[in-house]
């Protein structure tokens, strides 16, 4: 099959005489599973649909939203595969010169708050037309939501898009049956029992589902106990089970989200897996030097989609959902069979992973037919009805690494080492070290402080110790010489100053000179940006430290990445404001020399980073080891 038409003349090409949707997205056209555009489109069209791709419009104009002509049905929109806040501007709000997801990584070819501004392009130049709006930057603001870079609560972007159907989380369930009732006739303002979607009624009107929430727009933008409290109940019904209708209300308005829609059962993924995807970028970007956010995922597979893992600071929970699903092992392997085959191929399949690359199934039996339970699977301590058992998963790994022109499968995906060591068994373990490893592994402890872990869903240290021993022995054991490479996050709510300065005492203990952390970011749909701004846990109601002064950020990421001469300003005045001064000096217990640009650093002070990676001690203590660019699902 070829590329969707993203153009008239590509349309008039296939011999259609218009589309019945069009399809405006902020990120280039790349044709691929991984990416929410690709999926949607490909889905309706085997269901019957003709769909346009409208990539990346001039926005300053309703002229080109014209493209096409009218859509036989209606547009369907999403900023893309991120929130276009996120893909424009990083951590401190600074614009970011490069965009991934555009032809040859330019920045500024999508605005700001995409999806209301395509949306209000679309209404300036087709009226009523219905519209549908989708992926993730609509999925995580369906509600009212503290938003970051305007620093205030903003309305659903359903009521400021003046769209008339929002589609949440992974969408091909809701969307085929919106787009079988649009085309039976039914009005879209009629629209308004499929679960998986959020409309706007009339005041009074009752929902078709059974529905709790009622918080009023007007009260929790000005109340953060309210707004908390709000949000609760959201992140509360986002199971497909025992979810309840939410509402929300905007003057005479009432927002309506029904249910969640089920997730995709194995059968149902394997079919949009094995969708004629092409597997790469429109060729009309190869001028511009394609689009580089393909590099990532061109030789990699998704086998799982959801999450038990539970991290405050990810948007999966509210986005995917906590219910895991996996495709067949067949499946995987008919997917790296074409990748065996594509140009380019050395041999190498990337990654088999997902947004936990070891989690296969459910989490419990219990899981499958009573719905999540409040109670996370994995934190505090990992529940008595967890089902930890990589068994298929290993069997799934051997299938693709017997496959002829694969050399070897790596696992670059987030392992829940948590999970790995709940399991009585560590075949996995010992195949991951032994055969999956691309010389270092990637793992997010995050902190080190036992309040800070517990605010942001993670398991406490003592089990990252506990992992990193064992993988090193394991690493040893098998004549290798790899690392491993612990993310880190400085100023997550709940992190104290004090807390900062234990994280870089345990890092200088154990020899840890991250050359990268990660600020926290507070994006819409996550526990901890509603901590950030409320300074409430929205889960437990009680109150959370929140560093909010812009200094005191500065001092905690400069405390993280202890050993650079450059921050020993910054660490000295943290030390001296949290009254720390005898971490100031020359013994091998301080962290900075007292006025001095160097660092102390023991013994390996002056030792150049490559030096310092050669010389990791036997007990599998750090190296200097860049995180990666890949795309971040925090």
């Amino acid at each position: 099959m070829p590329f969707l038409p993203i153009n008239f003349e590509e349309m008039q090409r296939l011999g259609w005489d218009r589309p019945d949707f069009v399809y405006v997205t902020g990120d280039a056209y790349v044709d691929h599973p991984s990416f929410g555009v690709s999926i949607i489109s490909r889905v309706l069209e085997n269901a019957g649909f003709r769909v346009a791709i409208l990539s990346q419009p001039d926005y300053r104009s309703a002229e080109p939203f014209c493209e096409f002509g009218r859509p036989r049905l209606g547009f369907l929109v999403t900023s893309g595969n991120i929130d276009s806040m996120v893909a424009h501007y990083t951590a401190a709000k600074k614009p970011r010169s490069e965009d991934y997801y555009s032809p040859g990584g330019k920045a500024g070819k999508r605005p700001d708050r995409a999806v209301i501004v395509y949306c209000n392009r679309i209404r300036e130049a087709y009226g009523d037309i219905p519209i549908i709006i989708g992926g993730l930057e609509a999925s995580l603001r369906r509600f009212a939501h503290y938003d970051y870079w305007d620093n205030k609560i903003r309305r659903s972007i359903l009521v400021d898009s003046r769209a008339d159907i929002l589609s949440y989380g992974m969408g091909e369930k809701s969307i085929v049956r919106v787009a079988e009732l649009l085309n039976k006739g039914v009005p879209v303002k009629k629209i308004n029992d499929v679960r998986g979607t959020v409309y706007l009624a009339k005041e009074g009107e009752k929902p078709h589902f059974e529905a709790v929430g009622g918080y009023n727009y007007n009260d929790i933008k000005n109340d953060k106990r309210l707004y908390a409290e709000a949000f609760a109940v959201q992140y509360n019904e986002n199971d497909y089970i025992k979810g309840r209708a939410v509402t929300e209300i905007y003057d005479n308005r009432i927002l309506i989200q029904n249910p969640p829609a089920p997730p995709l059962e194995q059968d149902e993924l394997d079919r949009v897996y094995a969708l004629p995807f092409m597997r790469t970028y429109h060729p009309s970007y190869e001028k511009d030097g394609g689009v580089p956010a393909i590099e990532e995922v061109r030789f990699s597979i998704t086998h799982n989609r959801g999450c038990f893992g539970g991290c405050n600071f990810c948007a999966i929970t509210f986005h995917q959902g906590r219910s895991v699903r996996s495709r067949s092992i067949q499946s995987v392997v008919e997917e790296a069979k074409i990748i065996t085959g594509l140009d380019g191929f050395k041999g190498y399949i990337h990654d088999i992973g997902g947004p936990t690359a070891n989690f296969r199934h459910p989490s419990c039996e219990r899981q499958k037919t009573e719905g999540m339970c409040r109670r996370k699977c994995l934190v505090p301590t990992p529940c008595k009805n967890l089902n930890a058992d990589h068994t298929e998963y290993i069997e799934l790994l051997k299938a693709v690494e017997n496959l002829p022109n694969v050399k070897k499968v790596f696992i670059r995906s987030g392992i829940r080492y948590d999970y790995m060591l709940c399991d009585k068994n560590d075949d996995f373990f010992k195949k991951l070290v032994r055969d999956h490893v691309s010389g270092q592994l990637k793992v997010a402890p995050e902190h080190c402080c036992s309040e800070v872990l517990k605010a942001m869903g993670k398991p406490d240290i003592k089990v990252y110790d506990a992992f990193k021993k064992r993988y090193f022995e394991l690493t040893r054991s098998f004549g290798k010489e790899q690392y491993l490479v612990p993310y880190l996050m400085s100023s997550h709510p709940g992190s104290t100053l004090n807390d900062a300065i234990e994280l870089a005492l345990y890092l200088k203990r154990n020899n840890i000179r991250p050359e990268q952390v990660q600020d926290f970011y507070p994006t819409p749909g996550t526990v901890s940006t509603v901590m950030y701004y409320t300074k409430i846990d929205p889960l437990t109601g009680k109150n959370v430290y929140v560093a909010d002064d812009y200094k005191e950020k500065q001092m905690q990421r400069a405390l993280l990445q202890w050993s650079r001469p450059e921050n020993a300003s910054l660490i000295r005045e943290a030390l001296t404001r949290a009254g720390r001064t005898d971490l100031i000096g020359f013994s091998s217990e301080c962290l900075v020399r007292p006025g001095s640009k160097t660092v102390s650093s023991g013994n390996n002070q002056n030792v150049s980073q490559k030096e310092t990676a050669k010389k990791q001690d036997k007990n599998g203590k750090f190296h200097n080891m860049r995180r990666s660019k890949k795309k971040n699902d925090r």
